[in-house]
């Protein structure tokens, strides 16, 4: 018979990596989806306009991280790190575009910042889980 907290530890397990998985489709959809649409390049020339250097460059590092990071984030290999890196870069999405925009996505609002703010709260829950442990 099992106890209790072993089967709640099972449990949380398993549900952390169904989050990452599902961190890390939606990641790489918002990366294929720009790579794809040939977003990147009017991305970049988008944050060049708002007077950051290297725009286009910018962007395709944004898009290569998206589409390269998800399948290491899903795998578990690097999650801390990308963890943070994808928080900012929608911290960051969420101060030039989703803010002034007001919160919800839809509904009272369009395009307001709900959706990144959930995005970030579980990237950095399950980057804390994976966080390295330092010896004492």
């Amino acid at each position: 018979m099992r106890k209790v907290s072993e089967f709640d530890t099972r449990r949380a397990s398993v549900a952390l990596l169904v989050l990452r998985w599902v961190l890390a489709g939606l990641i790489a959809a918002h990366g294929w989806a720009r790579w794809y649409a040939g977003g990147v390049v009017p991305f970049g020339e988008w944050l060049s306009g708002l007077g950051f250097p290297f725009g286009v460059w910018i962007a395709a590092g944004v898009t290569a991280i998206e589409i390269i990071g998800t399948p290491l984030f899903a795998l578990g290999r690097c999650v801390f790190p990308l963890s943070l890196l994808y928080s900012a870069i929608y911290l960051v999405g969420i101060v030039l575009v989703h803010a002034p925009a007001g919160w919800f996505v839809v509904g009272l609002g369009r395009n307001g910042m709900e959706y990144s703010v959930l995005l970030i709260v579980c990237l950095l829950a399950v980057g804390f889980v994976a966080r390295p442990v330092r010896a004492p």
